[in-house]
């Protein structure tokens, strides 16, 4: 009997994924262990891995389409049987359906609340196929654009043109009905010159301020801007991870009741210690992010009470601490988690902060790896953020919201003097957390932050 492989669950909020790519091919052996394909969730991009031994008979889905929870994306002949047979009693792949992004904040109210409102529909992308194109797709200059200017593009090709800074717009499709797809993008990026600069900026929405010359005294009039400051109109379907975003962080602060505190810490002493460590192992280096995750672990292990979640008809108070760390990418967020933060020195959680926070950039998270959380940090001191307030992620009951270190003056025995300050902001489910259980807490973590040695012993 042949093996049919199916669309795993990868995450626990997932039903479907995409087949970003194949890493076999029809007619490749595979064993256990092999990496047959690339398959993006709704939080991360994993790797799904063979556990049989056999041959790729057919491939059932095609790259960028997307498929629900145990639909059959591969067949596998086993050892001895006809893979041609197999093949063609497998069938042919179905064809690629259309996906619909999340909807909007208005229409998931809606269902929320059973309030009926007006809301424009929700933008929808065809996800790409591998058809050859038409006579007539095939002399259409340019791509194809919809109605409102939009350019018809899948998924999987807009992600690799913003990897390679070529603009969609200029390109011509040769997918169904002149949509832009892979082989696209790919040919584009071959035929571009050598050294030739990109043909638009980054996609983060972090781009770089255009250099503009100087005015002569002379001149009469002002420079012109550099074209890389000229604005773009467009509309960038939700990829999967920023529609699961939009999902949890509405449902969170629509059934959430929040609420904030903060607190300034007084980082002197850590930054002198921090110094001191990484003097003795360079070229090994700790971050002010590794000494908050140790202070946080600390602190939720003293008080259990912040390392609980809402159960609906009970409060549930977890037996570890199992450590969120935000990591910002290109188009969301993603949280891998420190498993038994608790139980882990400094070194320790730096090691494994650095190491899931590169599986989180290329894309490499397993489920494991992203799921079972009890408490977040999120971080933005590194951009210049003083403070700011986290929306709570669910099931989790409080998260920290970390902002950027600065010198500022403050009264020391009588006396004004200079001091790096730091905010802390937590934000909390009032159902499950009090005022005064998150004071606590709060000043359990200022306390370790700023006499730092306490939590090292």
């Amino acid at each position: 009997m042949p093996i049919e492989i199916t669309m795993p669950k990868l995450s626990d909020t997932m039903t479907d994924g995409t087949l970003v790519k194949w890493l076999k091919k029809e007619g490749d052996a595979v064993k256990p262990g092999d990496i047959l394909a690339e398959v993006e969730t709704d939080k991360a991009t994993q790797e799904l891995e063979a556990f049989e031994v056999g041959t790729v008979a057919k491939i059932m889905v095609p790259e960028g389409a997307k498929t629900p929870i145990g639909g059959v994306i591969v067949v596998l002949a086993k050892p001895g049987e006809d893979v041609k047979k197999i093949a063609t009693l497998a069938g042919s792949p179905p064809p690629a359906s259309v996906a619909k992004v999340v909807a909007t904040p208005a229409e998931v109210k809606a269902q929320t609340t059973g309030v009926a409102v007006s809301a424009t529909g929700a933008v929808i992308t065809a996800v790409e196929t591998q058809t050859e194109p038409s006579a007539a797709e095939t002399i259409k200059e340019g791509a194809e654009h919809i109605g409102d200017g939009r350019v018809r593009i899948s998924p999987l090709a807009r992600r690799i043109a913003d990897e390679l800074k070529i603009d969609i717009t200029t390109l011509r499709g040769t997918g169904p009905d002149g949509r832009v797809i892979k082989r696209d993008v790919e040919q584009a990026a071959a035929q571009r010159p050598s050294g030739a600069a990109p043909s638009k900026a980054p996609s983060s929405g972090m781009g770089t301020i255009p250099t503009v010359a100087p005015v002569k005294a002379q001149s009469a009039s002002l420079p012109t801007p550099s074209a890389s400051a000229k604005l773009e109109s467009k509309k960038i379907p939700l990829s999967s991870i920023r529609q699961t975003i939009a999902r949890r962080l509405l449902e969170s602060k629509l059934t959430i009741p929040h609420f904030y505190l903060s607190v300034d810490v007084q980082m002197d002493a850590l930054l002198t210690l921090r110094g001191q460590a990484n003097a003795q192992l360079a070229p090994e280096k700790l971050s002010v992010t590794d000494f908050i995750a140790r202070a946080v672990a600390v602190a939720l292990a003293r008080i259990p009470a912040m390392n609980t979640s809402f159960g609906g008809t009970e409060i549930v108070q977890h037996g570890t601490v199992n450590l969120g760390i935000a990591v910002a990418l290109d188009d969301g967020l993603v949280v891998p988690v420190l498993r038994d933060a608790h139980l882990k020195g400094v070194r320790q959680l730096s090691a494994e902060i650095k190491q899931l926070a590169e599986l989180a950039r290329s894309r490499k998270l397993k489920a494991d790896q992203i799921t079972g959380s009890t408490f977040t940090i999120s971080n933005l001191g590194m951009y210049g953020v003083k403070n700011f307030q986290a929306i709570v992620n669910p099931p989790e009951a409080a998260i920290l919201a970390v902002g950027g270190t600065s010198a500022q003056a403050v009264a020391k025995d009588g006396q004004v003097a200079v001091a790096e300050v730091m905010n802390l902001s937590l934000s909390c489910d009032h159902r499950v957390i009090d005022g005064a259980t998150g004071a606590k807490f709060l000043g359990e973590i200022k306390t370790l932050l700023e006499q730092p040695l306490a939590m090292l012993i």
